[in-house]
């Protein structure tokens, strides 16, 4: 099977995370309704994004109640549901930023905690420090549909071409980065990062998001969108709560990979001279 329909759910988030869960589980039904088979929610959709958040919304993978949630709703619905992200905390008492993904029967097949944490300051744009509170993860998160393999990074970790490059040496042909950019970095970046990492490893790249709310503590600047293995949008919103439909074609990473045969014009033998800097 080569072809299948993905959906990304955007909606915005609240401060009744029951509410938010529920209006997420109404925007799953309806794509499935619409014969999405790969249903991806945002990063941080049952709570608002921001560390005075995470530690009161944070529950257990996967006995909390939004995991149970959408363990139902993928059994439900007979499909794959990639759940965004949600504040996880651990049996230490740890707290990530994680993404859950559920199979068809509802059972849990990833749970990926984010790897680069949300670290910046833009002066007179924004600063914000997601390592006051979380904690990064360690693991690459990769599964397997009837369809391809597909592998998981949350917002940030778009930005380093090295992971994209791991899940397409895995041979991951679609990659998911549910995320939550900021109004001051979304517009020059997220359409640039999502496209370079499709383009760089000529495959699929989802990136869902919440929907802008002006009244947020945290603005996220929206704009959910799938890349194609060009690196052209092949699917994507502005702002508003919508639910981004792409019907993905396999055969279009086969077909451009032989047209265009970077990955085997590679030349690892230079690359490897250079060295670490450990400067940083």
């Amino acid at each position: 099977m080569n072809t299948f329909r993905l959906a990304l759910i955007q909606l915005k988030t609240g401060a009744n995370k029951q509410l938010n869960v529920k209006r997420a589980q109404e925007f799953v039904r309806q794509a499935a309704a619409n014969g999405s088979s790969l249903v991806a929610l945002p990063e941080c959709f049952n709570c608002p994004y921001g560390n005075q958040y995470f530690p009161d919304y944070a529950e257990p993978i996967p006995d909390g109640e939004t995991a149970r949630s959408l363990s139902d709703t993928a059994r439900e619905l007979g499909i794959h549901l990639i759940g965004g992200s949600i504040p996880e905390r651990d049996a230490d008492g740890k707290l990530y930023n994680t993404c859950t993904v559920w199979s068809p029967d509802g059972a849990l097949l990833v749970k990926h905690r984010k790897i680069h944490l949300f670290d910046i300051d833009i002066p007179g744009k924004i600063r914000f420090q997601e390592s006051e509170t979380l904690s990064p993860g360690k693991h690459f998160s990769t599964f397997d549909t009837p369809h391809c393999r597909i592998g998981i990074g949350i917002c940030y970790d778009v930005r380093f071409a090295e992971l994209a490059m791991v899940y397409a040496d895995l041979d991951c042909r679609l990659l998911v980065y549910p995320g939550a950019f900021s109004a001051a970095t979304g517009p020059v970046s997220w359409e640039l990062l999502g496209r370079a990492r499709a383009a760089d490893n000529q495959l699929y790249v989802a990136m869902p998001a919440p929907a802008t709310d002006t009244e947020a503590s945290y603005e996220s600047y929206g704009h959910s969108m799938v890349a194609g293995p060009d690196g052209a949008v092949v699917a994507g919103c502005q702002g508003d709560e919508t639910v981004v439909y792409a019907d993905i074609d396999l055969g279009e990473v086969d077909r451009y990979r032989e047209s265009v045969p970077v990955r085997k014009q590679k030349r690892f033998e230079l690359y490897s001279q250079v060295k670490p800097i450990s400067r940083y």
